[in-house]
């Protein structure tokens, strides 16, 4: 049942992609028969120590991190089109607001990475869907704010706010719900945003694989 891409920022909550989240969603497109790659920017990040929550000092690759997540198969975002697959998936993560995007740091007036602003502008301007996951969100906020894309991150207020200056609407939902945008093909889960344990997740992100498999056939 098609193919699709899966545009990851690193590997680990706090500088990069959210390993469960990642993983319930690379399960739950297997489940639904769904082929996926895996695909990041070629861009260095700074390492955060996850048990203490400081940076170390350090900078990693983003695309080699997201490997780790990949089991090795994955491709440079820089050559990916965004026609190339029948749907695109980002999970969260800190690095979907970091390595991504601006948004963690600049809120609203954040920088999209310019070639995931290309694949994702690509993608909807083909009518391919596209799901966001936790913070994820955000950015697709900001790359469609113009159109007024409707995405959820829960119930944050702060960070709803600064998605409603980009322009998008944020639509408030619970953990294991999706908000779906059928005007642009966008559907989104608050996933960790939300989620107190790893079954919410794998809950939300299953309702948003079974939707986008729907508009993909």
């Amino acid at each position: 049942m098609g193919k699709v891409g899966v545009i990851l920022s690193g590997c680990g909550v706090f500088d990069g992609s959210e390993v469960q989240e990642a993983s319930a969603l690379l399960i739950a497109l297997a489940q639904h028969g769904i082929e996926y790659r895996c695909m990041a920017p070629d861009i260095n990040l700074a390492v955060i120590d996850h048990i203490k929550g400081e940076e170390t000092g350090e900078m990693r690759n983003v695309l080699v991190e997201s490997a780790r997540i990949a089991r090795g198969e994955i491709d440079d975002l820089k050559d990916v089109q965004g026609t190339d697959y029948d749907a695109f998936f980002l999970p969260g993560g800190f690095g979907a607001a970091k390595n991504l995007c601006s948004f963690a740091i600049d809120g609203a007036d954040c920088s999209v990475n310019s070639e995931v602003e290309r694949v994702l502008k690509e993608a909807n301007d083909a009518g391919k869907p596209i799901g966001f996951m936790c913070i994820a969100p955000a950015l697709g906020a900001k790359v469609f704010g113009e159109k007024q894309i409707k995405v959820t991150i829960g119930h944050d207020a702060g960070t709803a706010e600064a998605i409603g200056q980009t322009g998008a609407v944020h639509v408030e939902a619970d953990v294991t719900e999706i908000v779906v945008d059928d005007s642009m093909n966008v559907v989104s889960t608050p996933a960790y945003m939300e989620a107190t344990d790893p079954a919410q997740v794998f809950a939300g992100i299953s309702a948003l694989v079974e939707n986008v498999a729907g508009r993909i056939g």
